[in-house]
């Protein structure tokens, strides 16, 4: 049967993708509108969605033309030819601005770009609004210049300071600089490159470092009433001299004594940038005073959409990708999802993200076929292959791949989390050409030292028993990791213990946002 709806997704890359290929099972024909920004990051989807692009397709590619938001709608409903536009999704970072305006000029559902939302993923114009709305924000400026405000702004600040894009994702050029003069080099490298992901001569954005555990709250909205589809926990660390790296996630059950706080602050957040229907992707620090934003990402959580199976075994059937598109097309599965994932999971495991610490052309991947066998093994984004270049991890877009892991025994997923570390320390995961693999990298390197070094700075703790800038024994690294888990809990439970039962209820709910309480009215 032929599609006669055609659904559109802007910039339908990483898990846009995916977004793509449930459309179309869903019976649309689905049209890719690739945006200016994109950055020529068309080939970065998953196995799946080149599969599906191979077998079904997109009805069209467009590509925007000159001509602003009015050509941008001419294209799309000429490429529609005879079927009928039945809705507009973003799909990849770099396509809110143009998908916010087409929804509005279309009259589609989607967010208003009134009142200085535009662009919306404009960090410093989040981080205001939640400001203005009197929701706790970090402290930050963007500009094009050096000289003058931010310049005064650090040197106001204690360091490290943050210096980033204003719009980027997957923490690409972010860098953590602990001078002046790391944060003003890092400023112009910026100012003066095209980034992956974002405009031109965008504005930079130098901000303060939070201190604290990154979570990950992925809602999805429709009308003004959001719903939590899931909350994480990244697990980022310092490795190939950047201090950003992936390394994984974990979901956070909704009794967590965090939980609460966290889901409350980013609905506040998500209404304070205006958002009203669609999927966000929410990156919160818990830091001593509470939660406070990094920022929002206007689309579904990326990373090729890798979560999306042990997001729906955690929910029983549903995660964001899906409950996006119930939003937008299919009022009756909307209904169905609840306002938050069932207590406790009905499932359990984690994401592992693939780091690499080499760099050359691909002539195999053993690593990925051991992974496969391992007992807790679910699913992979096998995101190299035979051919390819791969360089040393620095950031999300580097990562060499992810894979979910599931058991009933926790103990399990443990043990096969090390043994795919030691494929990556040990350079054992690829074959690359001219590269010989080694044996596992010595913890007492330079990465290491550099490491613990992090780990105390990033979370504020005692450095009585770091001698040396090593660990005296592996016993010493295991009592300072329970003694940071330790102070963590006691500023958890101290700050949001009263909170354990209030995201479900209805009614107003006073909420724990850095010094004061913020009346929310939150909706059934």
């Amino acid at each position: 049967m032929t599609a006669s709806k055609v659904a559109v997704v802007v910039d339908p890359w990483s898990t846009g993708g995916m977004l793509s290929v449930v459309l179309s099972r869903r019976g649309f024909a689905v049209m890719a509108l690739w945006t200016n920004e994109c950055g020529g990051n068309e080939e970065h989807v998953p196995a799946e969605v080149k599969a599906w692009r191979k077998s079904i397709g997109y009805l069209a590619e467009v590509y925007e033309p000159e001509g602003g938001t009015e050509a941008i709608a001419a294209a799309v409903k000429k490429a529609c030819g005879t079927k009928t536009l039945s809705t507009i999704i973003c799909g990849g970072e770099s396509g809110v601005k143009v998908c916010d305006a087409l929804c509005v000029y279309l009259n589609f559902r989607g967010n208003s770009i009134a009142n200085g939302m535009e662009n919306r993923r404009d960090k410093q114009i989040q981080q205001d609004s939640l400001r203005n709305s009197g929701i706790r924000a970090v402290k930050g400026l963007a500009s094009t210049e050096w000289e003058g405000p931010v310049e005064t702004f650090v040197d106001s600040q204690t360091f490290p300071v943050v210096v980033k894009p204003v719009e980027s994702a997957g923490s690409e050029g972010v860098k953590l600089c602990k001078s002046k003069e790391d944060a003003k080099a890092h400023f112009h490298l910026l100012m003066n490159s095209q980034r992956a992901i974002g405009s031109v001569g965008a504005a930079v954005l130098v901000q303060e470092f939070l201190r604290g555990d990154e979570y990950v709250c992925d809602h999805v909205s429709k009308d003004g009433k959001h719903k939590t589809i899931m909350l994480w926990k990244y697990d980022k660390r310092l490795a190939n001299g950047s201090q950003f790296v992936y390394f994984g996630m974990k979901p956070i059950p909704l009794d967590a004594p965090e939980a609460q706080s966290i889901i409350q602050y980013t609905r506040c957040a998500i209404n304070a940038i205006d958002i009203t229907n669609g999927a966000t992707h929410s990156e919160i620090m818990m830091t001593k005073d509470g939660p406070c934003l990094v920022e929002v990402n206007c689309r579904c959580h990326g990373g090729n959409g890798a979560w999306m199976p042990l997001s729906s075994g955690l929910t029983g059937g549903y995660n964001q990708v899906t409950a996006a598109i119930d939003a937008y097309v299919d009022p009756k599965r909307w209904a169905a999802i609840p306002s938050i994932p069932p207590i406790p999971f009905l499932a359990g495991g984690l994401e592992v993200k693939f780091v690499s610490y080499v760099e050359g052309k691909v002539v195999g991947c053993p690593g990925y076929k051991k992974i496969e066998k391992l007992k807790s093994f679910s699913s992979m984004d096998a995101a190299v292959g035979v051919g390819d270049n791969i360089v040393k991890t620095i950031d999300l877009l580097t990562s060499t791949g992810s894979c979910i892991l599931s058991h009933p025994d926790p103990k399990v997923v443990e043990a096969d989390t090390a043994f795919i570390r030691k494929l990556e320390k040990s350079n054992k995961m690829f074959i690359l050409d001219g590269v010989t693999p080694g044996p596992e990298r010595d913890s007492g390197t330079s990465d290491r030292k550099s490491e613990l070094q992090w780990a105390f700075e990033h979370h504020g703790a005692s450095r009585k028993s770091v001698r040396g800038g090593s660990r005296d024994s592996l016993v010493d690294r295991v009592n300072e990791s329970k003694m940071l888990e330790a102070q963590m809990k006691d500023i958890y439970e101290s700050q949001i213990s009263s909170l354990h039962k209030a995201v479900a209820g209805a009614g107003a709910v006073s909420v724990l946002l850095g010094a004061g309480l913020v009346a929310m009215a939150m909706k059934k």
